[in-house]
């Protein structure tokens, strides 16, 4: 979708009005059709509440204007990405070219962006496999022209336009299914989307790997036909030299839950078992997109876990590439086992001071917090709020929880080093506290658990349903925060 800043064009299949709650006349003051817009409205009992829509026909001679009104409630960013969302809703399916009229709302540069970006994100499909999908049910709008905008909106957009393509790298790994996704055509697939981004890329397959002593993540690979991965994105914003944050993400692009076989109803979910590594990928992209000045590296665990002769067993004992051992009590906690390799290697390789991984890793999570909150676990109070106050920003939702040495020997072991889980209790937290084992002293480290964030059975504001592309504002956001001088 095309979206440029510019006066309304003479011909137009929609003009959308914004309008904030209780302020229609100066919304459509101007508006030669204003008796009959007031009217629509008032019929409607539109109010201006964020995401309300009215819809009209205006007269002009011999031709008739689509013209629709659109709440944008209190006139927060919040309330202009939802009447984003909803400009798309209607439209998305029925109008190639529309208007925007700012003239009559006057929103801020940042207001005005999120409102262009949901337009832009809430149109995100994948119909790729859907080869009899009727022309109607087919997406039409190509093109947003947006006028009256404020001043500054230039490098505002340039921020939330690379965001967008993040998400739609995100969206479009987690959506497709496991027979195209896997671990090297992951690889692939994000090397092909960032070609030209200036980002430094290095892939470490089983041998590799192999002779760096990571026992664990092969240890969940070994059970696959499909050979497992380590994908790092290096973005050098600032210059040469170690990242200052590193973003690693678990990456099983499906999930069986090994020899500890998961039941088979809704198996088919788990090709979004990468989630974290899409939202890894996808900030990647957007940080290099929009040249961000930090020093990130994004690090992906890729496997898949299959349940096959050659498979992890429940009672082996891994030794990971830290040297620390672990008794495997459940085949499927695997992503931690993917995880800690990952967090052992960009220690080790890049000496990133900070670090942040994300994982759909546990089903306790969804228990938990439901649909609404990923889970939030760091060793440090700043690095907690940091996290925090990008997820309020950004909409990315984070609820944090605890860490503690006595959730920590729940995962003590009698025979290694430690056990994959604890017991039934907190399994959110040992999950957690397990990869905090793995973190060098000094370094800052959060944990985000966003089994419950990645995929949606209803529409959001700017998603619909299935992939949300959940990680990638919120990331980027942080990283915008904390790490950009």
């Amino acid at each position: 979708m095309k979206i440029v800043f510019a006066p309304v064009p003479s011909t137009t299949d929609a003009l959308i009005l914004p309008v904030a709650k209780g302020a229609l006349d100066a919304a459509i003051g101007t508006h030669k059709a204003k008796t009959t817009l007031a009217a629509a409205a008032a019929a409607a009992k539109f109010e201006g509440e964020a995401g309300g829509v009215v819809e009209t026909f205006v007269g002009d001679g011999d031709t008739v204007q689509r013209t629709l009104l659109v709440g944008v409630g209190d006139n927060s960013d919040a309330d202009w990405e939802k009447a984003g969302g909803a400009v798309t809703v209607r439209l998305l399916t029925n109008a190639k070219n529309v208007a925007v009229d700012l003239s009559g709302a006057k929103p801020t540069p940042a207001a005005t962006s999120r409102f262009a970006g949901a337009i832009a994100q809430r149109g995100w499909r994948i119909d790729t496999y859907r080869t009899k999908l009727p022309e109607k049910q087919k997406p039409q709008l190509a093109a947003v022209t947006i006028a009256g905008a404020p001043e500054g909106i230039d490098g505002v957009w340039k921020n939330q336009d690379a965001v967008t393509a993040g998400l739609d790298l995100t969206r479009t790994l987690v959506s497709e299914p496991p027979n195209i996704v896997y671990p090297a055509s992951f690889v692939d697939r994000v090397k092909a989307s960032v070609e030209g981004l200036d980002l430094e890329i290095t892939v470490l397959g089983p041998k590799e790997m192999g002779d760096l002593g990571m026992g664990a993540l092969l240890g969940v690979a070994q059970g696959s036909a499909k050979e497992g991965r380590l994908l790092a994105l290096k973005w050098s914003g600032k210059g040469k030299g170690d990242p200052d944050l590193a973003l690693v993400g678990k990456g099983v692009t499906f999930d069986t839950g090994g020899i500890s076989l998961k039941p088979g109803a809704g198996m088919e979910d788990m090709k979004w078992d990468m989630g974290g590594a899409g939202a890894v990928v996808g900030a990647m992209k957007a940080l290099a997109t929009r040249k961000a000045k930090a020093n990130v590296i994004g690090v992906c665990g890729l496997v898949e876990n299959m349940p096959d002769g050659n498979a992890i067993r429940p009672g082996d004992i891994l030794t990971s590439m830290s040297g620390q051992t672990i008794e495997v009590l459940n085949t499927d906690a695997e992503g931690r086992l993917v995880l800690c390799d990952c967090v052992t290697w960009v220690q080790q390789t890049h000496r990133p001071k900070t670090i942040v991984d994300l994982a759909t890793l546990t089903g306790a999570m969804i228990i938990a917090l439901g649909n609404e909150h990923g889970g939030l676990f760091a060793n440090d109070d700043g690095l907690a709020d940091q996290l925090l106050a990008a997820g309020k920003a950004t909409g990315d939702l984070l609820w944090r929880f605890p860490l503690s040495d006595t959730y920590n020997k729940l995962i003590d072991s009698p025979i290694a080093d430690m056990k994959n889980v604890g017991p039934r209790g907190a399994g959110s937290i040992t999950a957690a506290q397990f990869i905090g084992r793995f973190v060098d002293a000094g370094v800052k480290w959060a944990h985000l658990d966003i089994a419950g964030m990645v995929w949606a059975d209803k529409a959001g504001t700017t998603y619909d349903k299935g992939a949300t592309g959940y990680g990638v504002r919120l990331l980027d956001r942080f990283v915008a925060d904390n790490f950009e001088g």
